[in-house]
């Protein structure tokens, strides 16, 4: 068991995570197909956009923003079923991902969670993001975070233990003083344990099949939980 007063910083993955992003992804993504009368599976349209995403992040990808990133994943969608995006009456198809991230929302237990755990530790969130993305989103989650760590300011994306690196530098701690929490063992477990941090596992798929909208891994977090709230119990 995990000695929580070790601990001085809780980082926190956001996507995935703290904010419920395959129901923002998935209507989005359905629409577009759905306007072309493409029936395709909840399950398959996530295992798309991770593929995408993940093949847009990799390493030896020059480094796009996340903006571009969700812009070229509709882009491929639109390639993969020969269309094009569409100019809308609200803007343009190849948009709307970005449009949408803004309008996603915590998971019931996030906002209540953070509050909580703010009392005990200093917070931060390492995130495959843009810097002005996340300003939107932070807005509902309420809690004022001692560091944001960006993809934008690591020009990387996790799995990049690059990452992880410029939080440590940036918190100016030790890896065993940080717990990382996510939930995405390709993104955030496996990379963030094999530098010495230790992490708590938040399985919010554990009553459906398959990684959703991310791609598949395996790892050994130093704790599994289904939801941040308990956490918050655990370690209360």
């Amino acid at each position: 068991m995990l000695d929580f007063n070790q601990f001085e910083v809780l980082s926190f993955d956001c996507y995935g995570t703290l904010i419920d992003w395959e129901s923002g992804i998935l209507p989005i993504l359905k629409q577009l197909l759905s306007n072309r009368e493409i029936d395709f599976s909840d399950e398959r349209t996530l295992e798309m956009f991770a593929e995408f995403e993940s093949e847009l992040e990799k390493e030896h990808n020059e480094y796009i923003k996340y903006r571009e990133v969700l812009q070229q994943v509709v882009q491929k969608i639109g390639q993969r079923f020969n269309f094009e995006p569409a100019k809308t009456e609200s803007g343009t198809e190849i948009n709307c991902l970005v449009e949408s991230l803004k309008n996603w929302q915590p998971f019931p237990d996030t906002v209540a969670a953070l509050s909580a755990l703010k009392q005990k530790y200093k917070l931060a969130v390492i995130s495959n993001i843009d810097g002005d993305l996340f300003a939107g989103t932070a807005k509902h989650l309420k809690v004022e975070f001692d560091w944001v760590i960006t993809a934008e300011q690591a020009r990387s994306y996790k799995p990049s233990t690059r990452n992880f690196e410029l939080a440590l530098e940036t918190m100016g701690i030790a890896p065993e003083k940080l717990l990382h929490v996510a939930q995405s063992l390709y993104h955030d477990i496996v990379p963030a344990a094999s530098m010495g941090i230790s992490t708590v596992w938040v399985n919010r798929r554990q009553d459906k099949t398959g990684f959703g909208a991310t791609m598949p891994a395996s790892g050994q977090p130093d704790l599994e939980v289904p939801d941040l709230k308990t956490l918050v119990d655990l370690i209360a």
